[in-house]
Formats: structure tokens, sequence, C-alpha cells
């Protein structure tokens, strides 16, 4: 009889888990017509403090620039953020975020609190902070990788 394997156990929680709080999210972000891409292209916009080139985006998000191109064309149709023209150089297009995108990001971060809240329910308190305490030591741990 095989001995039972912790580690692949843990690993196979942290999955299930991990699918259980996107598919939460994904159900809360539907009505807010965005999807998980947008939101994080969205959330990085709004964390430069002058508005980014595409290829900084594409650089800051470790994807093609074309894929950038297709998420500002959507956050762009929605009144989420415009193209602006850089004012040193003309061939260079900036990504602002606009009072809509900052709205949006609102409802996002609310929906996404309202996910974790689910998520969360059966713990305590003390073990939240425990759980906390965890997780921040296996983020912390993992080889160095940009995080939005």
């Amino acid at each position: 009889m095989d001995s039972p394997d912790p580690d692949g156990l843990l690993a196979e929680q942290l999955l299930r888990l991990t699918r259980r709080l996107q598919r939460i999210q994904s159900r809360q972000l539907e009505p807010i017509d965005i999807t998980p891409a947008q939101f994080r292209l969205l959330r990085t916009v709004a964390h430069y403090e002058d508005p980014p080139r595409m290829a900084d985006l594409a650089q800051r998000l470790d994807v093609v620039p074309r894929a950038v191109t297709t998420l500002v064309d959507g956050l762009e149709a929605n009144g989420r953020v415009r193209r602006a023209p850089d004012p040193t150089n003309r061939r260079v297009v900036r990504i602002e975020i606009t009072e809509e995108g900052r709205a949006t990001l609102r409802s996002l971060r609310n929906a996404r609190k309202a996910a974790a809240e689910e998520i969360l329910a059966p713990l305590t308190a003390e073990q939240r902070e425990v759980l906390g305490g965890l997780l921040t030591a296996l983020v912390d741990g993992m080889p160095e990788r940009r995080r939005c």
C-alpha cells in the first residue's frame, strides 16, 4: 500500500482552493463586464505615477506587446482607459486610467474582498492570521518575479 504523500496532498488542496477562488472571482467580475486579464492590466496602469507606455505594461505584466494592445482595446472600448500621446515624443502612446476605470477598480476591490470573505468564512480570526503568515512565507520564499 502506498504511504500518504503530505506534500502532494497540500499541493492538491492549494490547487483546489485556487480554482475555487478563481470561480468565485470570475462570477463577481461578470456583472462588471471585465476579464481577469483586463482587471490585472487596469490595476497595473493605476500603479504608475505617470501614464505608462504599452511596452512598459507588457514588460511589467511579462506578456507580449500584442497582448497588451488587445487588453487596452477592450478597456478603452468600455471607457476605462484612454490612449494619450506622449508630450515629448509623438510616436509614443501612453495609457491613462479614466474616472470610469477608477470606479471599476473600486468595484473590483469590493468583489475581491467579498470573494476572500467567502473563502475565509470557515476560519476564525486567529486561523486567518496564521494562514496569512504561512502564505506570506510561501510568497516571500518564491524566486523573484514581478508581482502586481
